[in-house]
């Protein structure tokens, strides 16, 4: 065996602490494949060492030369020296093979005869699996797969073994490859072409052929130690590694370097074969070697940034919305109804020209096209060149053609001067070619009406089929056969056409059909007396533009808000027949408790398979009806948990358990743990005992119902107590609890033991022959209930008092005996029936006094069991209260009713799929420290005092907890306990503890269910070690199962637990394997950082824990090795144990760091699936319980294919009080619920969005991965995930049953950092491959869902601020031109206005991104609560945070597409209560909103001044108000939404902070947040990356300003109403002036203020001077007024901002001259002016009093409806 040399290790970066621990031989990650006879709990199952013996089975294999060869040795180990791969990866992929091989084979139905030996079945399934997208990459290249299965070997062994072990080979070949492929993992069809060429050397090396070249015994072509990482690996590593390089940290355009796709794409086409060759030929011009120049380019695509993108990607979309436009303004141009005007022949004639219009669009396709693809066509795809042209030209033919037919007809009609019949004919010409022109889209349509044929035809490699698509589409490998099956087309086709032509429909009658006689009004208005010099006399074309553009801009967007509005329904429908929200509360849960432990049952108990699998319809059925009985409590499902006590028992041990869980989190306290549980059956009690809770106060009313049915009989009574099963339950566990008690406390040989007996064999006898009423007087029940009472209260206590409980004994035995029954009867008579003394010397008055013998002190369940008894004797309320906690009774609230929901019945623990769940980690918190925690911030506040106040009850809690595990006090707390308080506040934060205890519950749960699957009924009933079943939770001595043993991290020492019997253990490690990727633990462990320890006692503390990391070592000369590297720690050696290390070709991360960390740590995952979760997720423990139902989802049909994503819902948990972040959980709960449910089903394009969804692991292994990792484009990393499986023919489903927690921002700040990364993704998404593929692979309808659903969305927000601007800047224009004077006369035109009016106003509100919101809410919480929510949310100015993002949204996603510059934002994940300076949120929204809203602001301004519209109307008001909303949103949301936004002083600091920020001249090495010279380069970074389309777009859009000026000159009194353009002229001189005469200032201040201070001084006197008499002048000798100096002002500042704007864009020219100073200095003169506008309402409102406590009461309205006392919390005056 080869022993790979490692060298010396020098290390640099990643030293570790203390000596290297030498690599153990014999540790192992999961199972020790390399001693099959250890006594470990997995080797139990034959499966596992089935699948070790067949790759045991070498056999007759040729050995391998030049290494001795070990007879231990498998197939693996003989690949490993045969290619050359790492010992680790060996490793590594034998166990990933071996486990999953052995979980495959226990899945089997029915189980293979001999379990000893591997099912050939089981593998080839996987075979087939695994290189599904080998195959079907060979076949789309026309190349035979070397996957041969035929041959037969001339050696030994029969054939059926050596086709087992060649597939085998094939299997783990392509394992090896995958596990050293680094990087190139994200090139699926490299890996494909790799594999091809070794595959096909294996053949050769298995069917022992000779070397052509030697004669010699064929040998593979990489052979030797790390061959394949040095010779395949690190040359395509290094050619990805420089083309990284040359983007500029991906600020060069994406078409001037390869990213992953493109490298992968370049083995989608046959060159790769002709070019690469095997082994690989470096100087192949793929390679790095090559030139630049000389390279391969890009591959398949190329991303360009245009907005045209948007156009090019979905160019069906506004292909249908243009035609519609048109046809829709022909229509409405005719003043009759749009039925009637149809039937003219004219009319008719005139929307043959949509078709002129669609072959126009055409052209513009192919335009674009051919200019963004340009750079694909070479020597080698010239085919494509002929293509683009060829589209090009037919596409123009088409025009010219549609063109000259139309014309041709009206030329007929007009010289016929009628519809001749010559004309009509010549329509019928036209309609012919317009015949022609659609046959591709008729085509199109039937095979959209026949899915499977066009999938079939799509997947087929045919040459001839690739010939007739050609002129279609490009031929590509993914986007193939992705048509749905025929039930799910319907569904989303009738959705759409539903939605389309809702808005139609609207957009006719409200929006195109009121413009049209305005319009008409506006272009025959003649004589209109401009106000200014116009260039176009007469015509007010501009004017018609201006006031169409929003109308239209609306027409294109408002598809969107009838998508939310359908969406939103259908989604509350379809979670109605989800039978979402039927369980809302406790109160619910109540009712149907007794159905839920059936429920419980039925869900988790596996059924035993049927021998026979064709029973499954019916089973299916049967199962149906199952549910159905449960879901409505027909039938009694009871009656089996009553009669059966084991299944009784098994609901117990798992609904304690649950409870138990909630004790460990602190969410409830130790009474509601003993109100909640389910205790075992003892005291020969004869029903269920159900929890205390649902138990209390029933007794009582029992009670007084026996009391007023006296007199009627025992059947009426009884079936009257009978009517609640919990009263019924209450009254027979007293009577049987009491008759224990009774007889315990009695010695059992004593003549008192006997007379009880009897007592209740009369009473019993009595029961059963119904005649109780009638022979006892049941007001006396009273007095009994009385003393029974007494006697427990007595028995409770520490120091029982005998000759009390004598005395109450008697007093029982009186009322029982003498005055309970009606009958008096005699002493004797009591004697012969046992009731009394049978001597007569014992007197009645010494009755038990020598009986009673109390039981021990110190037993522990009798004392529970007591107060069990206690409660259900006296409790009067209805505890509707229990449990407190809010977060407890959500969570029981969503688990009880999620049971009731369609899931897929559980199988055995030991026959589910295996999964893994993976954690990428970067360097956030693991556990806040002790310093971290009680650090104050400025008002005083610590993260510790801010969670004891937020989370008041689980503190209480908590504390509760802690002092029964001996804390004295809050001190002894913090010295004995610091760990478990520090737990408490990670627990509450987002941190890497609290992810990790939510993931670790699924192997507390498959612990737990691998022991109820196997566990006999004798263990079962036997309960846990003859312990009740929550018996160690003994409150009084301490021994509460809550206490943290040294072992388990802060763990229960739940009751279940001691039941295992250790095979538990086995099971759940086969089936869970928790990977957390911290990238940097080898660095922290070198530095010595906190939280390599915090990870380390993770790994401690939870045994199926792993880490990967990347370890770096450093060799002599400035060489660095890396490795990824996967740690555990082992339980036995106590310490961390390093299990595998294998060698990487360079760093780790080329691309984006989160997609690249999974992908170094995604060859540690282990099983089936895999569960993707972030850093700041959370789990529970009763939906761990579920995921082995989840699983089995894997295997439904969902339409026409099985799943490869399951997509789960998740539970916002929020770590803020404050109304934001309830505004943001609001927003995103409906997103991942109602959003992700319709977009799975009916619309079939869900995606993944870093949510808990769970992969198909193995699919995804060979087709790239988890996600994508290009730099800078696939920033978004998660959602290329979706796409990647859509395109490549996977299936999303969505799972409403199960949750998973997650944490969200909850500051502002942080709230606008996520939108800016989510909206900059989804610009980058625009240029992306992906999108273009989807928009024009998928069908019509699923396009449009695949739009409106992902860019749409931010394409269309930035639509709705582009129409406020377009309306705006048009009235603007309308009001300075005077057209508006002109035309005010005219009615029609306001009420036009009034409609674009009322539509862009409903949009601004919000309300329509709220509707799903409050749809989602009334589901889930009932519809008042959801309307009181809504309510609330209003009155705590939601509205004004939904329009700030609104913004937030438009710049980043509009500035990306643009100019690029996306990259990935920590948002932080604290806590936010501190208050945020005003420079702080200056540079965070200066470019964003303030600007934007000034601008706006400016523009209202100068329109209501100079607009001739009265000032009153309805209208007016209308749009001032919706307009000035937007305005103040934009500008004063961040200072409302921020603590302490109006304190004065506070403001007051924030003033002269901010003007230090702004004058302050930092060096070069000044960062933003110090020198606003920084910030202000740093915000155009952009400009200096953009393109030239992009500088040229900037600065057409900074022009605009320059329009105020051109505006209001004229409507200065000065110019006596003159138009001429001289007056324009005049004004720049003006201008001009303006600038000189700030330059002589500065360049006077600069040279003379700081030594002759006296010529400043006079330079700054003659500047006053003159201007004052040049003012003075002009109101002498002209017209001149000083009104016209502010209006003036409102002219130049516009233009001068507008020429800053313009000087930044060609600041690669200006910045080496002398201008650029100036340039700079008027840019901070500018942001000054900016930074005082947008404080001076700041300012007044802090001046204002009472006007900081209405703001806090609006920010933290939630924490005072919890009793937060938010006053202290902000001010710090704390009393403790």
């Amino acid at each position: 065996m080869f022993s790979r040399q490692r060298p010396p290790l020098t290390r640099g970066s990643s030293i570790r602490y203390g000596p290297p621990p030498p690599q153990t031989p014999n540790v192992y990650n999961i199972i020790p494949i390399h001693n099959l006879l250890t006594d470990h709990p997995s080797l139990r199952f034959p499966e596992v060492r089935a699948a070790a013996s067949a790759l045991r089975a070498t056999g007759d294999l040729r050995k391998p030369p030049y290494t001795p060869w070990d007879p231990n040795n498998d197939l693996l180990d003989w690949l490993g020296i045969m290619f050359g791969f790492q010992k680790d990866n060996v490793k590594n992929q034998r166990e990933n093979l071996v486990l999953h091989l052995a979980n495959s084979q226990m899945r089997v139905q029915p189980p293979p005869t001999l379990a000893d030996s591997l099912e050939a079945s089981v593998l080839r399934k996987f075979r087939r699996k695994l290189l599904q997208n080998y195959t079907s990459w060979c076949s789309y290249l026309g190349r035979k797969s070397q996957v041969s299965l035929s041959h037969r070997r001339n050696g030994t062994g029969n054939s059926e073994t050596n086709s087992l072990r060649r597939e085998l080979l094939y299997v783990s070949l392509y394992l090896l490859i995958w596990g050293e492929s680094a990087n190139l993992r994200f090139a699926p069809e490299c890996i494909c072409y790799i594999f091809h060429h070794m595959a096909m050397e294996l053949n050769f090396v298995l069917d022992e052929e000779t070397d052509p070249n030697t004669g010699q015994s064929f040998l593979p072509s990489i052979y030797g130690d790390c061959a394949f990482l040095k010779r395949v690996v690190m040359p395509i590593y290094d050619t990805i590694k420089l083309e990284v390089k040359s983007s500029r940290n991906g600020t060069a355009p994406h078409s001037a370097w390869r990213n992953y796709d493109d490298i992968n794409e370049y083995f989608w086409s046959r060159r790769c074969f002709r070019k690469l060759k095997w082994p690989p030929d470096l100087s192949c011009n793929f390679f790095a070697t090559t030139p630049k120049e000389k390279r391969v380019g890009k591959t398949g695509f190329v991303e360009q940034r245009s907005f045209w993108n948007v156009f090019r990607s979905f160019d069906k979309v506004w292909v249908l919305l243009i035609l519609f436009l048109q046809a829709m303004i022909i229509v409405a141009w005719e003043d009759a109804s749009p039925w009637k005007a149809l039937e003219s022949r004219d009319l008719q004639v005139k929307l043959l020209t949509v078709f002129i219009t669609w072959s126009g669009l055409r052209v513009l396709q192919a335009v674009l096209d051919a200019g963004t693809q340009y750079s694909l066509v070479t020597k080698e795809t010239m085919w494509l060149g002929v293509r683009m042209t060829l589209k090009f030209v037919v596409a123009l033919t088409w025009m010219v053609v549609f063109g000259v037919f139309y014309g041709r007809i009206w030329s007929q009609e007009s010289s016929d001067g009628r519809w001749s019949a010559e004309a009509n004919r010549r329509i019928v010409v036209f309609l012919e070619a317009v015949l022609v022109f659609l046959l591709p889209e008729l085509l199109a349509l039937a095979l959209f009406i026949v899915p499977w044929i066009r999938n079939v035809l799509e997947e087929l490699d045919w040459p001839v089929i690739y010939l007739l698509t050609w002129w279609f589409h490009t031929r590509l490998f993914v986007g193939r056969g992705l048509r749905e099956g025929l039930v799910n087309n319907f569904k989303y086709t009738v959705f759409w056409i539903l939605v389309l032509a809702s808005k139609f429909t609207f957009s006719y009658y409200l929006q195109i059909k009121p413009l049209a006689a305005p319009t008409k009004a506006l272009l025959k208005q003649q004589n209109v007396v401009y106000r200014w010099h116009e260039f176009f006399n007469n015509t007010n074309r501009v004017a018609v533009v201006l006031l169409w553009v929003p109308v239209v801009l609306i027409y294109l967007m408002d598809l969107q808000i009838w998508y939310s509005i359908f969406s939103s329904f259908v989604g509350a429908t379809i979670g109605l027949f989800l039978h979402l929200g039927e369980i809302r509360n406790f109160g619910q849960l109540r009712l149907r408790f007794q159905f839920f432990a059936s429920a419980m049952q039925f869900n988790f108990m596996p059924e035993e398979h049927p021998l026979n699998p064709k029973l499954t319809l019916v089973k299916k059925l049967r199962d149906a009806i199952h549910r159905l009985k449960l879901r409505y409590g027909l039938g009694k499902p009871l009656n089996k948990i009553e009669s059966s006590q084991v299944e009784t028992t098994w609901f117990a041990l798992i609904w304690n358990e649950i409870i138990v869980t909630f004790r460990e989190e602190d969410l409830i306290n130790d009474r509601e743990l003993e109100l909640m549980e389910l205790p075992p059956n003892c005291w020969y009690i004869r029903v269920v005992r159900w929890p205390c809770v649902l138990l209390c106060n029933e007794l009582l009313l029992a009670l007084s119902q026996a009391i007023e049915l006296a007199t009627e009989p025992d059947q009426l009574l009884w079936s009257s107590l009978c009517k609640s099963e919990y009263r019924r339950c209450a009254v027979i566990e007293a009577y049987d609890s009491i008759k224990y008690l009774l007889l315990m406390i009695v010695k059992d040989d004593s003549d008192e033991y006997s007379i009880i007996e009897n007592l209740f064999r009369v009473i019993d006898k009595e029961i059963q022959t119904g005649k109780l009423t009638a022979e006892y007087k049941m007001n006396v029940l009273e007095r009994i209930h009385a003393k029974l009472i007494s006697l427990v209260e007595l028995l409770m206590q520490q120091n029982k008092d005998l000759s009390k409980a004598v005395n109450i004994l008697q007093a029982l035995y009186e009322l029982s005996v003498r005055e309970f029954p009606k009958e008096k009867k005699s002493i004797q008579q009591l004697r012969e029936e046992g009731l009394a003394p049978r001597s007569p010397a014992t007197d009645a008055g010494l009755l038990f006094e020598n009986s009673v013998e109390f039981p021990d002190d110190d037993d522990a369940t009798l004392l529970k069991n007591l107060r069990r008894l206690h409660i259900i004797l006296t409790s009067r309320d209805s505890m509707h209260y229990i449990p407190r906690n809010l977060e407890a009774r959500r969570r029981i609230a969503f688990f009880s009713n999620s049971l009731f929901m369609n899931m897929p019945r559980a199988p055995h623990v030991e026959k589910m799929m295996a999964f893994s769940v993976l954690t990428p980690y970067y360097d956030e918190e693991v556990l806040f420290s002790l310093l971290n925690l009680r650090n104050e911030n400025e008002d005083g506040i610590s993260i510790m005092f801010y969670l004891q106040k937020i989370y008041q009850d689980e503190w209480d809690n908590f504390l509760e907890r802690m002092h029964r595990e001996g804390v004295k006090d809050d001190e002894d707390l913090l010295k004995t306990k610091s760990r478990d308080t520090r737990l408490w506040a990670s627990y509450r934060g987002q941190t890497l503890s609290r992810t990790v205890r939510g993931m670790m519950y699924y192997y507390r749960a498959l612990k737990m269910l691998a022991f109820l699957d196997s566990a006999s009924e004798v263990d079962i009933k036997e309960g846990p070690g003859g312990i009740s079943s929550l018996g160690s939770m003994n409150l009084n001595s301490g021994l509460n199962g809550v206490h943290s043993s040294s072992r388990n991290l802060n763990r229960a020492t739940s009751s279940i637990s001691l039941m295992f019997k250790g095979n538990e253990y086995g099971s759940a490690l086969m089936k869970f394997t928790y990977v957390v990727a911290c990238q940097l633990y080898g660095q922290h462990k070198a530095k010595g950082d906190h939280r390599a320890e915090e990870i380390l006692y993770l790994m401690k503390h939870n045994e199926a824990l792993r880490v990967a990391y990347v370890d770096e070592v450093h060799l002599g000369r400035e060489e660095v090795e890396y490795y990824s590297v996967l740690v555990k720690y082992d339980q036995q050696l106590q310490r961390e144990v390093e299990i595998y290390r294998i060698r990487l070709p360079g760093p780790l991360k080329l691309g984006e760091g989160k997609p690249e960390n999974q992908n170094h740590a995604i060859i540690f995952t282990r099983g089936d699936a895999i569960q993707t979760i972030d850093m700041n997720q959370d789990n529970c423990f009763e939906e761990a319980l579920k995921m082995r139902n989840l699983l089995e989802e894997f295997n439904d049909f969902y339409g026409i294919r099985k799943p490869t994503i399951l997509g789960v819902r998740e539970n916002i948990f929020t770590g803020s009080v404050s109304s934001l972040a309830w505004f943001m959980s609001a927003q995103e709960t409906s997103f991942v619920t109602l959003g992700q449910r319709v977009l799975a089903n009916p619309l079939k394009v869900r995606m993944h969005y870093g949510h808990p969804d769970v992969f198909d692991r193995f699919w995804f292994l060979s087709r790239g991965g988890i996600s994508k990792a290009s730099k800078v484009i696939n920033i978004s990393e998660d959602i290329f995930a979706g796409f990647n499986c859509t395109l490549r023919g996977g299936n999303v489903t969505h799972h409403e049953y199960l949750q998973v927690g997650k944490g969200r921002d909850v500051g502002l700040n942080q709230i606008a950092m996520f939108e800016a990364k989510v909206a900059s993704g989804n610009g980058e998404q625009v240029l992306s491959r992906d999108i273009y593929r989807l928009g024009h692979r998928l069908d019509f309808f699923r396009m449009l869902s695949v739009f409106y659903t992902t860019v749409g969305f931010y394409f269309n927000s930035m639509l709705v601020v582009m129409t406020v601007y377009t309306f705006l800047w048009g009235r603007l224009y309308l009001a300075l031109s005077g057209v508006e004077a002109a035309v005010m006369q005219d009615t029609s035109n306001n009420t036009a206005i009034g409609a674009i009016l009322n539509q862009q106003f409903l949009i601004q509100l919000g309300l329509f991104t709220a509707l799903p919101m409050i749809v989602e809410n009334t589901l889930e919480h009932g519809f008042l609560p959801a309307v009181w929510d809504f309510i609330t949310m209003q009155l705590q100015l939601a509205s004004l945070f939904y329009t700030f993002t609104l913004g937030t949204r438009t710049h980043f996603f509009g500035r990306t597409v643009l100019h690029g510059g996306a990259k990935y934002r920590a948002t932080g994940r604290g806590f936010v209560v501190e208050h945020k300076s005003f420079a702080d949120n200056y540079r965070l929204y200066a470019r964003s909103h303030f600007v934007k809203g000034i601008e706006l602001g400016v523009i209202l301004i100068v329109y209501s001044t100079h607009s001739g519209l009265p000032k009153y109307t309805l209208l007016f008001i209308a749009m001032s108000i919706s307009c000035w909303f937007l305005v103040v949103s934009w500008i004063m949301a961040p200072f409302v939404f921020n603590p302490s936004g109006f304190d004065w002083l506070k403001t007051v600091y924030d003033f002269d902070d901010f003007m230090n920020w702004l004058w302050y001249r930092g060096g070069v090495f000044a960062k933003a947040d110090q020198s606003w010279e920084t910030w202000w380069y740093e915000e155009q970074d952009h400009l200096r990356t953009t393109g030239i389309w992009g500088k040229l777009l900037e600065i057409i859009l900074d022009l605009r300003f320059f329009f105020f000026q051109y505006g209001i000159v004229y409507q200065l009194r000065i110019t006596h109403r003159n138009t001429s353009i001289a007056v324009y002229l005049l004004s720049w001189i003006c201008m001009v002036v303006a600038l000189g005469i700030y330059i002589i200032i500065s360049y006077a201040r600069d040279k003379y203020s700081a030594k002759e201070h006296i010529y400043y001084r006079l330079v700054q006197f003659l500047v006053i001077f003159l201007s004052v008499l040049v003012i003075v002048i002009l109101l002498k000798w002209t017209r001149f007024e000083f009104v016209d100096l502010v209006t003036g002002l409102l002219a130049f500042i516009p233009t001068g901002w507008g020429m800053i704007l313009i000087a930044q864009v060609l600041r690669p020219f200006l910045e080496s001259t002398v201008v650029w100073d100036t340039v700079v200095a008027l840019a901070r003169l500018y942001d000054m002016v900016f930074g005082v506008i947008v404080m001076a309402p700041v300012a007044l409102l802090s001046w204002m009093p009472g006007f900081q406590s209405m703001q806090t009461r609006i920010l933290f309205n939630e924490a005072f409806s919890r009793g937060l006392q938010i006053s202290r919390l902000l001010t710090g005056k704390k009393s403790n």
